[in-house]
């Protein structure tokens, strides 16, 4: 396997399903480093325990006679104690922003990557902005969840092991109270947590479905302005949102029980440890420095073991968000990829015996078989629902046939990766997708490494340069969202731009002039008789006029081919393409008035 293939393997491999597998494999992605972090807080948190420790032993240096004992010693041993803390929470601080924001990068890359390997039903079932919602999520759960377990959870449970050492040089039976009791508390408070999970994986889940109503209203609201629906639509998203309200009011106040629980327990623990040292001190049992170590140690883990409890609730919570958008995002792929590379020589394309249908309906082809010779240009035509845009997405392998075979150049498009296969195919949609970048950027996106000056070549060939050059910023003209600041025919110009700067063997143009008025359809037309030479072209149209020089033309009913051959050979048939012909020739010079 070349590096690659491997590379591939390893972005679709599938993720742990289950969190905390899922937030273990991101740390044993850097093993020194977490071991370093982890390293760093226990010296810290010991030497928070040991300044305790040194407090007593000044404590009770100071409680004998003047000059009779030596204090300094106990000083400076106390004061080098807080120095050596504080070095090393501030180095963990600095290896731990490096380790867990590194690590939350990777997560968010990571399941985006696995995302877009889903097939393109599963992106129709989901909003895209809960999708994009939903990593971002994740993200800053994993890293909630690595500093909380760094700065939260682990400095308390280094301050109890801690304290039970210390507690056995002063009573032995402190220190299994101490143990029994934290460990009492703990039980209880972990127990809670769990049970009220769902609670807060029902509040992520509803989180996630208001951003993405809210995404969806945002990227339509030339409709919600067209058909004066601001007001039905602040009302549809208030209901969301108060949806969402009550599922956080319901994890809120579920973490409020939790904190009473355990401010209870603990005030029991601490107050009870504190009269306990004051009574074997009277008794002459223990020294005053123990009594002040006793007192310092309880309430230092009565605090530590609040911010472990909270941490621990917190860590649930984060936790049940990240199950919920594992159920959604890390589901196994559809679609399998092979890792075989497609051996393209000329592009002969096949269907072998086709099936295919969506979920619940009747198939769109069932039995299909077809031969396109390289270098063939085909047009398919054929009334809405005919199965062209389906036929079109199953050469590109957005979805697999279920049975039956597609084949380019006698291989199987099931048996080789995605990737190199669309490599090997320019796309001309319906719709141009473009990102906010700049023209150049958009019109790059095909082959990320051609020069400036392709790039220019190419939209000359698309008839785009005209317009781009008259932009203030040219081709680093920034297009805006979805290409907005840009009309439709010149979107669609940039789309074909992009076409043939790719200049792959087989071409796929899916209603490409669509957006164009006439003047530019004949200009755009030109330059798509030029693309097409030597190419395998698909193409899909409505207007019939645009296929008049292809070689052959395909008429779909209900997912069977009902004619085929040259244009002016079905034309003379007097049959279903002829029809088409003539409605659509009718349609334009019919007289208004007759």
């Amino acid at each position: 396997m070349n590096a690659a293939a491997a590379a591939r393997a390893r972005r679709d491999r599938p993720l742990p399903r289950q969190p905390l597998p899922f937030l273990w494999y991101y740390v044993a992605n850097r093993p020194l480093h977490f071991s370093g972090l982890l390293i760093l807080i226990i010296a810290a948190a010991s030497c928070a325990v040991a300044v305790q420790y040194g407090m007593k032993l000044l404590v009770d240096a100071m409680s004998g006679e003047p000059g009779a004992v030596n204090v300094w010693l106990p000083l400076w041993l106390f004061l080098g104690l807080i120095v050596a803390e504080n070095i090393f929470w501030r180095l963990g601080g600095w290896l731990g922003c490096r380790t867990v924001i590194a690590s939350c990068v990777d997560i968010r890359v990571d399941l985006f990557r696995y995302l877009t390997g889903h097939p393109m039903r599963y992106f129709n079932e989901h909003f895209a902005g809960s999708l994009g919602n939903r990593i971002s999520a994740v993200g800053g759960s994993a890293g909630a969840i690595y500093g909380g377990l760094a700065w939260k959870i682990l400095p308390p449970v280094v301050d109890f092991i801690g304290a039970v050492v210390v507690l056995l040089l002063v009573d032995m039976r402190m220190a299994l109270a101490l143990v029994g009791f934290v460990v009492l508390v703990a039980l209880m408070i972990t127990g809670f947590g769990i049970r009220g999970r769902h609670k807060h994986q029902r509040f992520a889940a509803q989180s996630a479905r208001v951003g993405g109503e809210l995404v969806d209203a945002v990227s339509n609201v030339w409709t919600i302005k067209a058909f004066s629906a601001r007001d039905r639509e602040s009302e549809r998203l208030a209901r969301e949102i108060g949806y969402e309200a009550r599922a956080q009011r319901r994890s809120w106040m579920y973490l409020e029980k939790a904190r009473v629980l355990h401010d209870i327990c603990l005030a029991v623990m601490a107050g009870g440890m504190l009269v306990w040292a004051i009574l074997l001190w009277q008794r002459g049992a223990v020294t005053a420095g123990d009594v002040v170590l006793v007192s310092a140690l309880t309430f230092r883990i009565l605090h530590g073991s609040r911010d472990l409890a909270l941490a621990l609730v917190d860590a649930t919570q984060q936790i049940g968000a990240i199950a919920d958008t594992l159920d959604i995002i890390n589901q196994p792929h559809a679609l399998e990829d092979a890792q075989d590379p497609l051996r393209l020589a000329s592009g002969h394309i096949q269907f072998d015996g086709m099936r295919y249908g969506y979920a619940g309906r009747s198939p769109i082809f069932d039995g299909f078989d077809l031969d396109i010779p390289a270098g063939q240009k085909v047009g398919i035509v054929g009334a809405s629902g005919a199965g062209k845009s389906t036929l079109i997405s199953l050469v590109q392998r957005l979805d697999d046939v279920q049975a039956g075979r597609i084949l380019i150049d006698g291989q199987d498009i099931c048996r080789v990766s995605q990737d190199s296969l669309r490599e090997r195919i320019a796309v001309v949609p319906q719709e141009t997708a473009l990102f906010n970048r700049s023209i150049r950027e958009n019109i790059r996106y095909g082959r990320p490494q051609a020069s400036d000056a392709e790039v220019e070549q190419a939209a000359r060939h698309a008839f785009c340069h005209g317009f781009i050059s008259e932009l203030p910023e040219g081709y680093d003209t920034l297009v805006g969202e979805r290409g907005v600041m840009l009309s439709g025919g010149q979107r669609q110009r940039l789309g074909i731009a992009r076409a043939f700067l790719k200049d792959a063997p087989i071409l796929i143009l899916d209603e490409a002039t669509s957006a164009l008025d006439t003047e530019s359809e004949a200009e755009i037309q030109a330059a798509l008789n030029k693309l097409v030479q030597g190419r395998t072209v698909l193409a899909v149209a409505h207007r019939l006029s645009t296929l008049s020089t292809f070689d052959r033309i395909l008429v779909l009913q209900h997912g069977r081919i009902v004619e085929d051959g040259a244009p002016y050979e079905l034309r003379q048939r007097k049959g279903a393409f002829d029809a088409l012909w003539r409605m659509q020739s009718e349609g334009f010079t019919k007289d208004p008035a007759a």
